[in-house]
């Protein structure tokens, strides 16, 4: 029984997944990502529900678009995979048992999810757009407020959350101001605010972990792209996603976050 619910969680996440595509792609050209169907960015064909089935419909469709016959890009795929093994492994990280259901468990998890979903789509319109989407980050500050409700409900301590919480939303509204002003937000900022939201759901010394592997990973692949290209002059103006690689090691941290706990 166990397995059955756990490949229904991969599913899920699959099906998540293949939603992450579709804000990675409408958010920066602000569309709906809520309304309208989906279609093919490259004939705008109305995709129908046999299109849209995560990993199924790819393989079958043999990676193209069955209107145009344009090949669909691999990262579709590769997200809703990804994406489906990380809702399973923080599913097994929490061992979420169908027998004996822990509704505290379950409300964590779904607040998980959402943590998870937000750092997905940070993360990807990052890599592809080299910017760190506000208004993703400003749904995060909405579900952590949430969360530290939550909490209180619980009769949590939620002193370190509201003052995280606290810290972020100065920040926001700094970054709006600026972007008003000047009409450009502070790039050190948006990751200070990713900083913030990440430290409400994972502890310190995980974020600074976290910090640690961002660094080594982009130190890693900023030699392997000189290697690979030592014609290429360097620019002070090259983009270096660190929110992609803060997004990605903390989904990590908050997976092996209860291992770590329970030591």
């Amino acid at each position: 029984m166990e397995i059955i619910i756990y490949f229904l969680i991969f599913i899920m996440g699959a099906f998540f997944g293949s939603f992450f595509s579709l804000a990675v792609y409408r958010i920066p050209i602000k569309q709906s990502i809520m309304h309208g169907r989906s279609y093919c960015p490259k004939c705008n064909h109305k995709l129908s529900f046999i299109d849209l089935i995560p990993v199924f419909s790819y393989i079958v469709l043999g990676g193209k678009c069955r209107y145009c016959k344009e090949k669909i890009r691999g990262r579709y795929i590769a997200l809703e995979i990804l994406s489906g093994l990380i809702f399973l492994l923080f599913a097994i990280s929490l061992k979420i048992n169908i027998y004996q259901l822990e509704i505290e468990k379950l409300i964590y998890f779904a607040f998980g999810i959402l943590f998870i979903s937000t750092l997905f789509i940070i993360g990807e319109i990052e890599r592809e757009n080299h910017t760190i989407c506000g208004p993703v980050l400003l749904f995060g500050l909405i579900l952590e407020g949430l969360y530290i409700i939550y909490l209180y409900v619980l009769h949590f301590s939620i002193y370190r959350y509201v003052i995280y919480l606290f810290i972020m939303l100065i920040l926001t509204i700094i970054n709006t101001v600026r972007l008003k002003i000047k009409g450009e937000e502070l790039y050190s900022m948006q990751i200070l605010i990713l900083c913030c939201y990440i430290l409400i759901f994972i502890t310190e010394e995980l974020v600074v972990l976290s910090i640690i592997t961002t660094l080594l990973l982009i130190a890693l692949n900023q030699m392997a792209l000189n290697k690979n290209n030592k014609d290429i002059i360097k620019s002070k103006n090259q983009n270096i996603c660190i929110g992609f690689y803060l997004c990605f090691t903390n989904i990590i941290m908050l997976i092996l976050q209860s291992y770590i706990i329970t030591i």
